[in-house]
């Protein structure tokens, strides 16, 4: 018989026997084959991945599905282990995954087990090392994609999230409105501030200037009294004043008394205004009682007589003939 010649493809190693006994793993390249040899089979060097899905419990007693994802790959210098020793790697690999996964969660509350999922992989990957290495197989990562407890139970998840982001908006929001209201009420405070001060100088510049202006007109018009003064410029403020109002469009009725003695009325209640507010001031200011008043000395007998020399008496006229009444002089006389 002639001899025969087979080719390896890359990343694949074939497993050559003789006489139905194990001769070589055959590399990828060009091999030359006996009429006694033959190619049992080939095994791939590629990393492999297959995906497990384990259901199980937590310790709160909360059924959860896990899905993990397992690469594992032929060790080059055990490929002949690989392909003898296991008649079905892919079932024995996710045996060993139940095992670890099962042996792991129910350790865990349902929360942990979302935190520590690296820790769930980790220990599964370290499980299928110490078991699949004597087989030829090694195991290069493996990945926990998912967890997926009950619906019922991640609806009850998810409500309780949405209650804490809500609590913790209405504090966000509380806080934001405690805020925004502390600025505003000193905003106002510095507005009332301001106000004040822009009120106190308006008055200040107010009286300034009345006094100027009674001061002038008293220069230039000798013989007017001070109070003539200001019942010109309350005269004056009175028309601008009417004519602020009936210029104003949102004005509706104003009832005003508008005669020629109104305005003497205006300037009286201005003044005794004036001299109330004074006299209430003084009398909230000073606690002193008032001053004692002195007696006036004991008249004398015969009723009082003013000092000094006294008053002569004229004698009473004599009555006329002809006159029925006695003449009495005018006093002082």
């Amino acid at each position: 018989m002639l001899p025969r010649f087979t080719i390896v493809k890359e990343k694949t190693a074939a497993i050559m026997e003789r006489l139905g006994k194990f001769s070589k793993v055959a590399m990828p390249g060009f091999h030359i084959l006996l009429p006694i040899d033959r190619v049992a089979g080939t095994v791939s060097l590629r990393i492999q991945e297959m995906n497990v899905n384990v259901e199980t419990k937590t310790v709160d007693d909360v059924f959860v599905r896990v899905s993990v994802a397992v690469q594992f790959y032929v060790m080059p210098n055990r490929i002949r282990e690989a392909y003898y020793e296991l008649s079905n790697p892919h079932m024995q690999i996710e045996s060993y995954v139940y095992d670890e996964v099962r042996a792991q969660v129910p350790k865990m509350k349902l929360d942990e087990v979302f935190q520590n999922k690296d820790d769930i992989a980790n220990a599964v990957k370290e499980g299928l090392e110490e078991t699949m290495t004597q087989y030829g197989y090694g195991i290069a990562k493996t990945l926990v994609n998912d967890i997926d407890p009950d619906a019922k139970v991640k609806q009850a998840m998810n409500e309780i999230n949405a209650a804490q982001r809500i609590r913790r908006a209405s504090e966000e929001r509380g806080e934001a409105e405690k805020i925004l209201r502390v600025k505003q009420a000193e905003a106002e405070a510095q507005s009332a501030i301001l106000r004040g001060k822009g009120i106190a100088g308006q008055r200040k510049a107010i009286v300034d200037g009345l006094r100027q202006s009674v001061e002038e007109f008293q220069k230039g018009v000798p013989g007017v009294s001070a109070q003539d003064v200001m019942q010109i410029v309350v005269m004056t403020q009175y028309f601008d004043t009417l004519k602020e109002v009936g210029a104003s469009s949102r004005t509706n009725t104003l009832m005003m008394p508008h005669s020629p003695g109104a305005i003497g009325d205006f300037a009286s209640q201005i003044q005794n205004g004036v001299l109330m507010g004074n006299l209430a001031a003084s009398a909230a200011g000073d606690d002193t009682p008032p001053p004692v008043r002195k007696k006036r000395p004991a008249e004398p007998e015969g009723g009082w007589r003013p000092e000094g020399p006294a008053r002569q008496q004229q004698p009473e006229p004599k009555p006329e003939e002809g006159d029925d009444y006695p003449r009495v002089s005018p006093p002082g006389n």
